[in-house]
């Protein structure tokens, strides 16, 4: 699959558009919308802030729009980087959260690729987020 390079309307769209590809077709190979992550010892769940939160940082580089080509990799790959976080009390997005999580793992031909996960009250991890790290 090509990613679009430039920073135009028409190919931020577009990456936008291959990364909403890449989910749906993530949600069709895992119906129940989760994977076990080993550094977590628990399984991250896809929701539909995921995906809009993804799309939205994710499409503004080629990279971040490359890095989700590797989903299940990073899903189950990612390790822990650094402590845990409070949710932003700003961030209408991280309201459902007590603490993010910061994942990362290298990617062949991407490079480093970071991965947010909110952990909501009960325990639940949600991916929050994932983006090239830019080096």
């Amino acid at each position: 699959m090509v990613i679009p390079q430039d920073n135009n309307k028409e190919d931020l769209d577009r990456r936008k558009d291959i990364i909403s590809q890449v989910y749906r077709k993530w949600t069709e190979k895992h119906p129940d919308k989760r994977v076990f992550n080993q550094s977590l010892q628990g399984y991250i769940n896809i929701r539909f802030l995921s995906i809009t939160e993804t799309i939205r940082h994710a499409s503004k580089t080629p990279a971040s729009t490359g890095a989700l080509l590797h989903l299940d990799n990073i899903l189950s790959e990612a390790m822990i980087y650094g402590k845990p976080k409070a949710a932003k009390k700003g961030v209408k997005n991280q309201k459902a959260f007590i603490k993010m999580l910061e994942l990362r793992c290298e990617l062949e031909g991407v490079g480093t690729v970071k991965m947010m996960v909110g952990v909501k009250p009960t325990g639940e991890m949600i991916q929050y987020c994932i983006t090239a790290v830019r080096t």
